[in-house]
């Protein structure tokens, strides 16, 4: 992918933060093959984790901005998972609410560390001024 860019330009720009982001989801994907779950898994686990409630299946959809039926196969295959649990809605006889489990909240927290540690990697070639410059640039670019 690299254009052998050196002049600071936008394609060298590119050229990195897609080269750093492929590394990073590369390592990811080892790594969450290793502890038998996927990218799409656990960005469904990482969402319900943010919310402060059960939610329902709907709820989980727009929030991930997929088909709720997309939803489904996920939350099917992380209650196989001991992952979620599905559990009655108090408002509606009908439908479910999914919540994780203590199994998905070790997942998330696992997966975390070692990707903390992928990225502690990563960083090690830097000093602690470089690192300090390198986060300061990435929020100003961020929040242009």
């Amino acid at each position: 992918m690299s254009t052998d860019q050196t002049d600071g330009s936008p394609g060298e720009f590119l050229d990195l933060l897609y080269g750093v982001l492929h590394a990073v989801r590369r390592e990811t994907a080892v790594l969450l093959r290793s502890v038998g779950t996927t990218p799409g898994q656990l960005r469904f686990l990482r969402t319900l984790s943010r919310c402060d409630s059960p939610q329902r299946l709907g709820e989980i959809a727009e929030r991930l901005d997929v088909a709720p039926r997309s939803v489904t196969s996920k939350v099917d295959q992380a209650e196989a998972d001991g992952h979620v649990r599905r559990i009655p809605d108090p408002t509606d006889r009908r439908a479910t609410r999914i919540e994780l489990t203590d199994a998905g909240r070790a997942l998330l927290a696992a997966v975390a560390v070692q990707q903390h540690q992928g990225a502690e990697e990563r960083l090690s070639v830097l000093s602690d001024d470089e690192r300090a410059e390198l986060l300061r640039l990435l929020r100003a670019v961020n929040d242009a």
